[in-house]
């Protein structure tokens, strides 16, 4: 026992207890992934389903789903006392659920995939090469994800989040389509951004900071080109605004600008507001 005075208390502590270490969970460590620039501007990754492949797949950023054809879903099991639907276009099975699913040296467990033979993927499939399939959304949004385009190569962080079922969501707007639907920011960032029609360069343009704004306070500037938002990108209007509204208020937050032809990166922190 170890004796401690405090103020007029006399405590007794096991000596145990003051010695025990606390425990620091280690950060998630970085992984670095290669890729394929094909013909088409297209990046390809090489894919293991179930421990089967590799496979090459279309690593997409704008697929709201994972998809591989029937090719790999026999292969790895995926359709193993799955019922077909009677109506299947494409050879279409449904959504199926994969046990693993190893992008480079990223393993991810029970990610969410449609089955299906695709005709823009089989188009592209026999231009360039077999293509099975696509990297979507249910897998890449479980990371925070960086991209070296000189070195081709893509390096993830896990980001703790959990990628909701996305089949179910549009199954969900589908049918809620007539109630109107409100996009916005979770914070108040306080710039406004603009892409002109056709234009099809990463990232979009900032037109306006509002004064003692926290983008202003940041450094960020009215001509900037703002090409990603807490490590997403925002090639579009509503990339940009889906990536503002996974952001809570007071937290501090990578931009990735274009300025001068050079990439800088600002912390911007968005407050509460409208």
């Amino acid at each position: 026992m170890k004796r401690i005075l405090c103020g007029s208390m006399l405590l007794l502590v096991p000596v145990a207890v003051l010695a025990a270490p606390l425990k620091v969970e280690p950060a998630p460590r970085p992984v670095t992934v290669p890729f394929e620039i094909l013909k088409s501007g297209h990046m390809a990754v090489m894919v293991k389903v179930n421990g089967q492949g590799p496979y090459k797949l279309i690593f997409d950023t704008g697929a709201p789903v994972n998809l591989v054809n029937n090719k790999v879903a026999k292969a790895a099991g995926l359709l193993e006392g799955v019922q077909k639907p009677a109506f299947a276009p494409f050879g279409s099975a449904g959504e199926v659920k994969i046990k693993t699913m190893e992008v480079g040296g990223l393993k991810a467990e029970d990610v969410p995939a449609v089955v299906m033979d695709h005709p823009t993927v089989e188009t592209i499939s026999k231009a360039l090469g077999p293509i099975d399939g696509l990297v979507g959304f249910p897998f890449f949004a479980r990371y925070k994800m960086t991209l070296d385009y000189k070195a081709q190569t893509m390096t993830f962080v896990p980001s703790g989040y959990k990628p909701p079922d996305v089949m179910r969501a549009m199954a969900l707007a589908l049918m809620s389509a007539d109630q109107p639907k409100v996009l916005a920011p979770a914070a108040h960032w306080g710039f406004v951004a603009a892409k002109k029609d056709g234009d099809e360069e990463a990232g979009v343009d900032v037109k306006e900071v509002l004064p003692d704004s926290p983008a202003a306070k940041a450094g960020i500037k009215a001509g900037d080109r703002l090409l990603t938002l807490d490590h997403r990108w925002t090639d579009t209007l509503a990339d940009l605004y889906f990536a503002a509204s996974l952001v809570r208020p007071g937290a501090e937050t990578p931009v990735v600008v274009k300025r001068g032809g050079k990439d800088v990166t600002l912390k911007v922190t968005p407050v509460s507001g409208l």
